[in-house]
């Protein structure tokens, strides 16, 4: 099938109408409509219904998307395959949640350089429900997230089990710090911690709430690797009786992987396996 059919039907749902979705791919509205007449005949089914307000899917529709997906994101991957850059012979394409690309992704990539230079790379940073359902299309190879699912026919390995402590700065214990961790740090803090959020300052990225507090002051939810050794040194303390949090991290990839990915998921497990890894 041409794959500038599936791609066309996927603009108009995207966009939920023959004209946007003209619009975007840069064809006439006469081709769009072509295109779909094209496909639903090849699949002997109506695929939208048209109205004032646009097109929406009907039930065969909402069906072939998962399809239509499953091929554009086949046939990207595989033009991206066969033009690798001059001096690479191989390809992996790793996705993270936004909490872990840094430093968890950024080390990875910094290893894999250093390890395997001929394998090019692909990263891809988002949230966990997207990234699971690419790798389970194959259009990533593997992905890290927090809280990973099961899906039949993908592996699912633990890569680090952590915590979250409340810490504070033993010079100034003020303001408090809201780190956003993720949905599932925040589902469990909202429980936890019944009365409002009420933060000055709120971040998504731990490693730059840490380094504020250490320069200005404050308290906050952290790693307990990432200030194991600042409490150590007595530059912040644990907040006496305050709940902590899990923070495991997976790995999540196909049920066969390849021995270029076999490479790849050592350098995580290298990686996570080193205390040092994130300080």
């Amino acid at each position: 099938m041409d794959i500038e059919l599936a791609r066309t039907f996927l603009e108009i749902m995207h966009s939920g109408s023959f004209v946007q979705a003209a619009d975007r791919l840069h064809v006439t509205q006469t081709t769009v409509t072509a295109r779909v007449r094209t496909l639903e005949q090849v699949l002997d089914c109506q695929l939208f219904v048209r109205g004032r307000t646009g097109a929406r899917l009907t039930p065969d529709g909402e069906r072939f998307v998962s399809y239509a997906t499953a091929l554009v994101n086949t046939w990207s991957r595989a033009k991206a395959e066969l033009s690798l850059p001059l001096g690479h012979t191989l390809r992996l394409s790793i996705g993270a949640e936004t909490s872990l690309w840094n430093p968890l992704l950024l080390q990875w990539l910094l290893w894999m350089r250093a390890h395997h230079p001929a394998i090019a790379l692909r990263t891809e940073v988002s949230n966990a429900n997207h990234l699971l359902k690419q790798v389970e299309e194959d259009a990533l190879d593997a992905v890290l997230v927090h809280r990973p699912g099961y899906y039949a026919g993908l592996n699912v390995e633990l890569l680090i089990e952590e915590k979250l402590v409340f810490v504070r700065s033993s010079k100034q214990p003020e303001p408090f710090l809201f780190v956003d961790w993720g949905a599932s740090f925040v589902d469990q803090f909202d429980t936890a911690m019944p009365q409002p959020r009420h933060a000055a300052l709120t971040f998504n990225l731990g490693p730059l709430a840490l380094q504020y507090l250490l320069q200005v002051g404050g308290s906050g939810y952290f790693r307990s690797r990432a200030v194991e050794r600042l409490l150590e040194s007595g530059e912040v303390e644990k907040v006496p009786d305050s709940p902590e949090f899990t923070y495991s991290v997976f790995l999540v990839y196909g049920s066969a992987p390849s021995s270029t990915l076999e490479a790849a998921l050592s350098g995580f497990r290298t990686l996570t396996g080193d205390t040092d890894w994130a300080r």
